[in-house]
């Protein structure tokens, strides 16, 4: 299915969504970098900069995401300007949520809310899928239970963090681990 921008569109004074494009890739890296690490992240409250140094992701990573076959990184803009992405992918009858990022300075007021919620609406259109499904820092508590919030569950599931691997930054302790999170979805 090929999608246009009236596909993802939204009221007035709400985003606008759309998939991201490989021209997208640059602004996807900043947006990401600014969210979660260095001291541009520290404006917002999803930073991870007193769990990771290095680089959260990189041009190479963002562009297999936007290219994956199974999976799309939503956008959501505003007059132009990119304000939040999410990847999605399918994987099997779940899909999962990962490099949701927004903007520092626009956290808190209502955007990562309308990005879960469209993300969740697409994942139902578009694969049928049952469920959404995430990892998150276990040390994130204020985000995971942001997550719970929205109706994701903690499922008592880890996964390692890959240490020595610097894709996924420096650990700045060594205690880190994912745990997964999963909400059923429903077909509206």
């Amino acid at each position: 299915m090929t999608e246009t921008a009236t596909d993802f569109a939204r009221p007035a004074g709400e985003p606008a969504f759309r998939p991201a494009t490989p021209a997208d890739v640059p602004a996807l890296v900043d947006l990401v970098e600014s969210a979660y690490r260095g001291d541009s992240s520290r404006a917002g409250w999803t930073t991870e900069a007193d769990l990771l140094g290095g680089r959260r992701t990189s041009p190479e990573a963002v562009t297999e995401a936007v290219s994956h076959a199974e999976g799309l990184v939503l956008l959501a803009e505003r007059d132009g300007g990119l304000l939040a992405c999410c990847q999605l992918e399918r994987r099997g009858e779940r899909a999962y949520f990962g490099m949701f990022s927004v903007r520092p300075g626009l956290q808190g007021g209502g955007i990562g809310r309308a990005v879960l919620v469209e993300a969740e609406r697409l994942a139902v259109e578009r694969w049928g899928v049952g469920a959404m499904e995430m990892k998150v820092i276990e040390q994130r508590a204020d985000l995971i239970a942001w997550y719970e919030r929205r109706g994701y569950r903690r499922t008592g599931e880890f996964s390692p963090f890959p240490y020595g691997d610097g894709r996924f930054g420096i650990p700045l302790r060594p205690d880190l681990r994912f745990e997964h999170l999963v909400k059923e979805l429903r077909a509206a």
